[in-house]
């Protein structure tokens, strides 16, 4: 290791001594180590670790399919809704997957956009979540509307009936906020993706390997042309989606916030959703994180400054959700509307204060444990934190949606709101539809974006030593690198 800056870790960033900051990378950051680390779980045998979570996804995923044809057989009925809960864990899964959805977004675009290079080890898997909650989340209003066959109606397209949707419901909002958040965030993620998979294609051994991964990589070859036209779109696809992270969460608060339901009529609904979408997309990203880094061997790339920069985010977050809280109660106070308080005083203290508090514990009191640099950098409780947190992000679209409905205007329709087992099926299944599409993205894609990886390695500068050639570098050099691939180093990596 050496012990003083050189000039190109100085340029990487000017505002922090370079000698105190915690490194990105550790160990092999060798051009080829980041290649061979990164390419190893897509073409080694899959640890039996990885066969028991793929086994146990996809046995989730078919109690998702059977629950969900059941439903279409006997219609929505099936689910605990009653007189006056109308909504139930249908739409509180929805809200949650979506805003699950949210961190891989945030980390690609918004990050990359800011220039934070410690984005570049950890945006790749959050893109593949981001994808895969939002396939999540369109299910539940999928399967909610029960005819699910007619779905299609939703779309506003010309028909002899003359039936248009109802443009100033946000439901229909929701239509067309989440599915183009959906398509651009999968177009982001597969360019994205463009250079890595050139290399796996470069060093498949088998026919078959090379042809597949040579299709979608559609003919990269990594000239200074492509890396061009690459670097253009990607820098394009961020400015696009960057404004998507804050519009779609804000759309789905909409659902509730137009309404004149007490406890969801607020304008505060679009940035306490959006911080809390950030919050529990974070946090699913660190829980999935420490599994793959250990299970694949990632431990020099994504580092303990990486959890710890996600750790700061999520207090950051997760303290914007508990002001939020408390203004909630301060509004219902100040409204002088007696039954804006009753709600918020109901849901403290009513029938289902069991679920207010979890969130509470959960989203609140949980983060505030990262003011502590050492609880920032404990994989463990990091770990067990994350889960907790959306376990509590769960329940704050649980309290959101069922406690202001259990106890409306007409204290004669009051009533309890319990899920049946067909509610826990969708719900545990939406989850192993999850994991099985997981497991599959880390088994056969790079779960790091290698190119930008390597693209903060200071060999990768045009000012770092003298390259040395590596079989695996015309694929996936770096447009900053100019094409002069540098020899492997020992130093640690700062950003």
């Amino acid at each position: 290791m050496s012990q003083q800056p050189t000039a190109t870790e100085l340029s990487l960033n000017l505002d922090e001594p370079v000698d105190q900051r915690a490194p990105l990378l550790l160990g092999d950051n060798s051009l080829h180590g980041i290649t061979e680390a990164v390419c190893r779980p897509v073409e080694w045998v899959p640890p039996r670790a990885w066969y028991i979570f793929f086994g146990v996804s996809l046995a989730l995923l078919g109690v998702l399919v059977l629950s969900t044809a059941y439903l279409f057989y006997m219609g929505t009925g099936i689910w605990g809704l009653n007189n006056p809960v109308g909504w139930g864990w249908a739409i509180v899964n929805f809200v949650f997957w979506v805003g699950i959805g949210h961190a891989g977004t945030l980390i690609s675009a918004i990050l990359f956009l800011f220039r934070q290079r410690w984005r570049t080890s950890i945006n790749r898997f959050a893109e593949a979540m981001t994808i895969f909650a939002v396939m999540c989340a369109l299910l539940f209003p999928t399967i909610h509307v029960g005819r699910v066959w007619v779905i299609y109606w939703a779309l506003p397209y010309p028909n002899q009936m003359g039936v248009w949707p109802n443009f100033r419901s946000p439901l229909l909002w929701d239509v067309f906020a989440v599915s183009i958040y959906g398509a651009v965030s999968l177009l982001f993620w597969y360019v994205g993706l463009l250079p890595d998979l050139a290399t796996v294609r470069d060093r498949a051994k088998s026919r078959v390997r090379r042809i597949a991964y040579g299709i979608f990589a559609l003919g990269w070859r990594g000239s200074n042309r492509h890396w061009q036209h690459y670097e253009r779109a990607y820098l394009i696809l961020a400015a696009i989606s960057a404004p998507l992270v804050l519009s779609v969460h804000s759309i789905v608060s909409f659902d509730f916030a137009v309404s004149q339901v007490p406890g969801w009529h607020t304008t505060i609904f679009p940035p306490y959703f959006v911080a809390g979408a950030i919050f529990s997309g974070f946090a699913m990203v660190v829980t999935l994180m420490v599994i793959a880094r250990e299970l694949f061997g990632l431990t020099h790339i994504v580092t303990l400054r990486h959890f710890e920069n996600m750790a700061k985010v999520m207090l950051l977050t997760g303290s914007i959700v508990g002001y939020a809280y408390a203004m909630e109660f301060f509004i219902a106070w100040y409204s002088g509307n007696p039954f804006e308080r009753f709600v918020f005083i109901n849901r403290a203290f009513g029938p289902y204060a069991w679920a207010y508090w979890i969130m509470v514990t959960c989203n609140v009191i949980v983060p505030q444990s990262f003011w502590f640099k050492r609880a920032r950098r404990s994989l463990p409780w990091l770990f067990v934190s994350s889960i907790l947190i959306n376990v509590g992000m769960w329940f704050e679209r649980f309290v959101i949606t069922v406690t202001s409905l259990h106890r409306d205007f007409l204290p004669s329709s009051w009533d309890y709101y319990s899920p049946t087992f067909w509610d826990v099926c969708a719900l545990v299944g939406s989850f192993g539809l999850f994991f099985t599409m997981f497991s599959l993205f880390v088994r056969f894609l790079p779960q790091v974006a290698m190119a930008e990886v390597k693209a903060i390695v200071p060999a990768a500068h045009v000012h770092g030593p003298t390259p040395a050639p590596t079989s695996d570098s015309a694929a996936t050099a770096p447009l900053a690198s100019g094409g002069n691939l540098p020899p492997p180093t020992g130093d640690l990596i700062h950003g």
